[in-house]
């Protein structure tokens, strides 16, 4: 066998669970999140005795442990011999429209049902026939909501139904990252919302450093990860943002690293290292999962960084900084190549915030030399992996080429 292969087959040295360092891996216990948990327990009750209960939001950053501590109760719930209400958990990241939401739900409960291909009407009246049946409660756990395209709709309609159900009803189970998300709702939908929220504050240092040794206990062979590492893996997580899927990354590729240079252990040297390029992972995959217009923005924003800015004494060395004005004009050329409607200049502000509010980008006031009083924006990762990024998910073949977008 080709040498290449044959290491495939060899035993890790360093790995016992791979798994384990991932942050969909479920422990048999969820350190520091029991208050969460109850809280969740306590609010879905009414639902999974069979009766109407309130639906519920989940809000706190990304790696506070609200998928987690969500797919953990529904885990437990289904152990229970009683209870009277059905669950589909939905990731709308995939699933991101009312229509794909609606066939999602109709896939885990009605499979034969589903794949007949009906539309959005026909689906909408099997799901209301199929809980008024035996009067289910359905509770819809939509995980990262805020990505849905049409979300006004999806919230209305799911949230309307209650009203056209004789007996039974949904409960929906709304999972997001932006506490804010909901300020950009219609009054309609909001009106039917009826919601218990629930925040996840971030983890600290000390909590951060006990999920560490927990998941190292399960995924690392003994021996093979000094305190000090795990130690400065906490506190660098901590510093950035109480994130304990960044503190995962962040020993996972460390251990990575141990084994890919036949070292002796995971120390700090390859902690830090590891941060460096976890970071950057993590920024990627915050891009691709931006809602739309924010990730036209940070496009424009890329494909200018790359062009230059036309303002040439905004160009030094190797940084371009771009002019507010010119990333809005960009972001505008572009959704109208792609048949889209460009927000207004003030929701282009509040993108402008947002991207650096999450740390994608670095925004500076002008100063005395530039005629006039503007913004000034820098992108603060490689504008070649910003754009590729955002292409692979957002753009169809065609206009990863190129067409119309530059």
């Amino acid at each position: 066998m080709p040498e290449p292969f044959a290491d495939l087959l060899k035993e890790s040295v360093i790995f016992v669970n791979r798994d384990a360092l991932s942050p969909h891996f479920m422990p048999d216990h969820l350190l520091f999140r029991d208050k969460q948990i109850a809280s969740i327990v306590k609010a879905l009750t009414p639902s999974l005795k069979g009766e109407r209960g309130r639906n519920l939001f989940l809000y706190g950053k990304t790696g506070t442990g609200k998928t987690s501590c969500v797919r953990y109760v529904i885990e437990e719930v289904k152990k229970l011999p009683t209870v009277k209400a059905k669950i589909s958990y939905i990731n709308c990241r995939i699933y991101n429209s009312r229509y794909r939401v609606l066939s999602k739900i109709m896939g885990d409960h009605m499979p034969n049902y589903a794949k007949r291909g009906y539309g959005l009407v026909d689906i909408y009246e099997r799901l209301m026939n199929w809980i008024e049946e035996d009067g289910k409660m359905l509770i819809v756990v939509l995980d990262e909501i805020d990505m849905v395209k049409d979300l006004d709709d999806m919230i209305y309609t799911l949230t309307r139904a209650n009203s056209d159900i004789k007996a039974g009803g949904i409960t929906l189970v709304g999972v997001s990252n932006k506490i804010s998300f909901k300020e950009d709702l219609d009054p309609r939908s909001l009106s039917t919302l009826y919601e218990t929220e629930l925040v996840f504050p971030p983890y600290n240092s000390s909590e951060l450093l006990a999920i560490l040794q927990q998941r190292a206990s399960v995924g690392l062979k003994s021996g093979m990860v000094d305190q000090s590492a795990l130690n400065l893996a906490a506190a660098i997580s901590a510093r950035e943002s109480g994130d304990a899927r960044f503190a995962m990354k962040i020993l996972s590729r460390a251990a990575e690293i141990v084994e890919e240079k036949h070292l002796r252990a995971v120390t700090t040297q390859e902690v830090e290292e590891a941060s460096k390029s976890a970071e950057e992972e993590i920024a990627y995959e915050l891009v691709s999962t931006l809602p739309e217009h924010q990730r036209l923005v940070i496009y424009a924003i890329a494909l200018l960084t790359l062009q230059g800015s036309r303002y040439k004494k905004l160009t030094e060395g190797t940084e371009t900084y771009l002019f507010s004005g010119e990333v809005y004009d960009k972001y505008v050329a572009i959704t109208n190549s792609l048949s889209k409607d460009p927000k207004s200049s003030r929701w282009y502000r509040k993108y402008i915030s947002d991207l650096e509010m999450q740390g994608l980008i670095n925004t500076y006031e002008s100063g005395k030399g530039i005629r006039g009083h503007t913004k000034l924006i820098k992108l603060a990762y490689s504008p070649e992996k910003i754009k590729h990024t955002v292409e692979k998910g957002l753009f169809k073949e065609n206009e990863v080429e190129g067409k119309g977008a530059d």
